[in-house]
C-alpha cells in the first residue's frame, strides 16, 4: 500500500513537472478552442481568399501558385491544404508544448487530418492531444533531446493517426451525416434542435466552430447552425445595448457572445431570450428560407463573428452556381440571409426579453460587460 501511494505521488509530481494536466477544461475547452483557431487560420482563410479572388477577378489569387504532386494550388488552396498541421500546432500551443514537440506536430496534424478524411478535424483533436502529452513527457529527459523528442512525437503521432484517424473520421462523418439527414427529413424539429444546441455551444466556453468542422456540418443543418449562432451573438449584443453601448454591440455582435458567460453564471435567465430567438430562427432558416451552408463547415459555427457565417453562406452560393446546382443568387436568398442573421435575432431577443425585464427576471446591470 505504501509503495502504491509512493508511486502515485511520484506520478503526480512527474505530471506536474511536465505540465500535463488531464482535465475537461484543458482538453475540451483549451484544445478544442485552439483547434478552431487553427482551422480559421488555414481552411477558412483559404476559402475566403479563393472567394475574394474569384469574385473580384484578382488573377494573383486565382492562378496556380504551386504544383505539388501533380495538384495545382492557388494561394487560398495552399492555406486550405495546411489545415491539418495548423490544427495540430494550435492544439499543441494550447497545451503549452515545448518547441520540439510543437514543431513535430506539423507532421502529426497532416497525417491525422489526411487519414481522417472529411472527419479529419475530430481525428486531429484526439491524436494531437495524446501525442502532445506523450511528447511533453519525454521532452528534455535525455541528453539527445533534439533527436528523441521529435522521433517519439512523430512516431507516436503517425502510429495513432494510422490506428485512430480512419475510425474517428468515419464516426464524425456518420454523426454529421445523420444530423444532416434528419434535418432534411424533419426540417422544423431539427431546425430548432440544431439551432439551439449549436447556438448554446457558441456562447459556452467551447468551440461551436470546431464542433461543426469536426462533424462536417453543412447543408440545411449548417444553415440552422448559422441561425443559432447569430441569434446568440446578435441577441445578446442588442439586449445589452443599454448597458454596454456601441462597444458592447460590436464586441458581442461581431466578436462573441461568450463575453456574457460570467453574467449567465450570475443570472442564467438572461440566456432565455437569445435561446428562444434561436428556436424561432432555426426552423425559419430550414423551412421558410431553405438557407444552406455549402461553404466550409467551420463557418456553420461562427455566426456573425467577423461575418464568417454569412461569408460561408455566400461562398456556398458561388460553389453551387459553379457546380450547376444553383442558377443564380436571388433577392429571396439575400433577404433570408439578412433576416436570419441580423434582423430577426435582434427583434426577437428584445421581444422575449421585455416580459422578463417586467417580471424582474432580468434586472438593470445583469448584462453589463467589463469592456
Amino acid at each position: 500500500m505504501e509503495e502504491q501511494v509512493a508511486n502515485e505521488s511520484r506520478l503526480k509530481a512527474f505530471l506536474k513537472r511536465k505540465n500535463i494536466e488531464i482535465s475537461i477544461k484543458r482538453y475540451g475547452i483549451d484544445a478544442l478552442g485552439a483547434m478552431a483557431q487553427g482551422l480559421f487560420a488555414s481552411l477558412l482563410i483559404g476559402t475566403i481568399i479563393n472567394t475574394i479572388g474569384t469574385q473580384f477577378g484578382i488573377s494573383f489569387l486565382t492562378r496556380t501558385a504551386a504544383t505539388i504532386g501533380g495538384t495545382d494550388y492557388t494561394v487560398g488552396g495552399l492555406a486550405m491544404a495546411m489545415s491539418g498541421p495548423a490544427m495540430a500546432v494550435a492544439i499543441g500551443y494550447a497545451l503549452e508544448c515545448p518547441p520540439l514537440v510543437l514543431f513535430s506536430l506539423v507532421t502529426v496534424g497532416f497525417a491525422s487530418n489526411a487519414l481522417g478524411g472529411a472527419g479529419g478535424p475530430l481525428a486531429v483533436l484526439f491524436v494531437a492531444i495524446v501525442t502532445s502529452e506523450v511528447g511533453k513527457a519525454v521532452s528534455k529527459e535525455t541528453k539527445i533531446d533534439i533527436l528523441i523528442t521529435p522521433l517519439v512525437t512523430i512516431g507516436v503521432g503517425i502510429g495513432l493517426s494510422a490506428w485512430w484517424a480512419p475510425p474517428l473520421g468515419s464516426a464524425a462523418m456518420s454523426v454529421g451525416n445523420f444530423i444532416m439527414w434528419a434535418t432534411e427529413l424533419q426540417p422544423f424539429l431539427m431546425g430548432i434542435l440544431v439551432s439551439v444546441i449549436v447556438g448554446i455551444a457558441l456562447t459556452l466556453p467551447i468551440s461551436s466552430a470546431a464542433i461543426c468542422a469536426a462533424l462536417n456540418l453543412v447543408g440545411l443543418a449548417g444553415g440552422a447552425a448559422v441561425a443559432g449562432c447569430c441569434a446568440q451573438m446578435v441577441g445578446f449584443a442588442v439586449m445589452s445595448f443599454r448597458e454596454n453601448g456601441w462597444g458592447g454591440l460590436v464586441a458581442q455582435g461581431i466578436g462573441t457572445s461568450m463575453l456574457q458567460m460570467k453574467n449567465i453564471v450570475r443570472n442564467p435567465k438572461i440566456w432565455i431570450p437569445p435561446t428562444l430567438a434561436s428556436a424561432v430562427t432555426g426552423p425559419l432558416a430550414t423551412c421558410v428560407f431553405h438557407m444552406t451552408m455549402d461553404g466550409a463547415s467551420i463557418s456553420s459555427g461562427m455566426g456573425t463573428c467577423g461575418f464568417v457565417g454569412q461569408i460561408g453562406v455566400y461562398t456556398g452560393w458561388i460553389n453551387d452556381i459553379e457546380n450547376g446546382s444553383m442558377t443564380a443568387v436571388t433577392a429571396a436568398d439575400w433577404l433570408g440571409l439578412i433576416l436570419i442573421s441580423f434582423v430577426l435575432p435582434a427583434v426577437l431577443s428584445i421581444l422575449f426579453a421585455y416580459p422578463l425585464r417586467k417580471a424582474g427576471w432580468i434586472k438593470e446591470g445583469d448584462l453589463k460587460l467589463d469592456l
